[in-house]
């Protein structure tokens, strides 16, 4: 039932509405949080990609980002810290037609999920990452992360951090990604499209999003609100479109290298499974289909 505004007339319903969780919304993201932005961009994907709800999974880490798969009216599933995609590739490979999409945070995959990341890429397992880089673990504090740019302050940093941060293209890349992006909170648009492609890309697609973190990581460097962050973006973002990986470092305040860098062919996990024991074991393999195998063709 549509809800009317009496005075203008105007449907009030959210137009994700179908996609969301209504009873559990507003989210409890902090005003100016870019994970609320690359959620809706997520949705807006779904919606036009024509994939039905029901084959499509989420699942989630620990963190903000985590939260995620709360919201959405899909299956959903919030997982322990680091092992998001460990679930999803047992999700893939349990019923290969789903599309699984893993939600989750910078210090979620690159720490203690890293080498679950690593090893997927280089399986080119089916699925889709969106990592969520707010360059700390926000919801814990604000220790710094893998991701976090040198000299940026955080609670375990205090003096600016002095590890090397992790290159996340050039990390996803060159373990065997087949396509990979990276794009702000403020390209809506282009983070859109770009998770379009990756939900209708075969093998394991990556999508980094640099996300405002106006609470902590802003606060703790004294670099404004989240529209403050948002106008650093519109103002040192460079779309470079199939650039080197290798040269996309993030550095404390500097040029963001923005764009769809990777997107490439090669056979998926489970294409080179199905081929290899199809070789070795012959007419006894059978492909395992997920569990509706067998029932619509018989009618059931």
């Amino acid at each position: 039932m549509k809800r009317l505004d009496v005075t203008l007339g105007q449907d009030l319903r959210h137009p994700l509405e179908e996609y969301l969780r209504m009873d559990r919304i507003p989210h409890v993201w902090c005003p100016g949080c870019g994970i609320g932005t690359t959620l809706n961009a997520f949705l807006t994907a779904v919606k036009k990609s024509g994939i039905p709800r029901k084959d499509i999974a989420v699942v989630s880490g620990i963190g903000c980002s985590g939260r995620a798969a709360g919201y959405v009216k899909l299956d959903s599933f919030h997982t322990t810290h680091g092992r998001a995609i460990p679930f999803a590739t047992g999700l893939k490979l349990a019923n290969p037609k789903l599309t699984v999409v893993v939600f989750a945070g910078d210090g979620d995959l690159l720490a203690i999920g890293g080498n679950h990341l690593i090893h997927a890429a280089r399986r080119n397992m089916d699925i889709n990452i969106i990592c969520i880089n707010n360059f700390n673990y926000a919801m814990t504090g604000g220790q710094f992360s893998p991701t976090t740019p040198e000299k940026a302050r955080l609670t375990t940093a205090p003096y600016g951090s002095y590890e090397h941060p992790f290159n996340v293209p050039f990390l996803v890349d060159s373990c065997g990604a087949t396509y990979v992006a990276r794009w702000t909170a403020l390209h809506v648009r282009r983070l859109t499209n770009s998770i379009l492609e990756a939900l209708h890309h075969p093998g394991f697609s990556f999508i980094e999003v640099i996300s405002s973190c106006p609470t902590v990581y802003a606060r703790r460097n004294r670099l404004g609100t989240g529209l403050d962050l948002l106008k650093f973006y519109r103002d040192n973002s460079v779309i470079k479109n199939g650039a080197n990986t290798r040269e996309c470092d993030i550095r404390f305040q500097e040029q963001l290298i923005v764009g769809k860098f990777v997107d490439q062919e090669k056979p998926t996990y489970h294409d080179t499974m199905t081929e290899y024991l199809s070789q070795s074991v012959g007419k006894r393999y059978v492909p395992y289909q997920g569990p509706m195998q067998g029932k619509e063709e018989d009618g059931n």
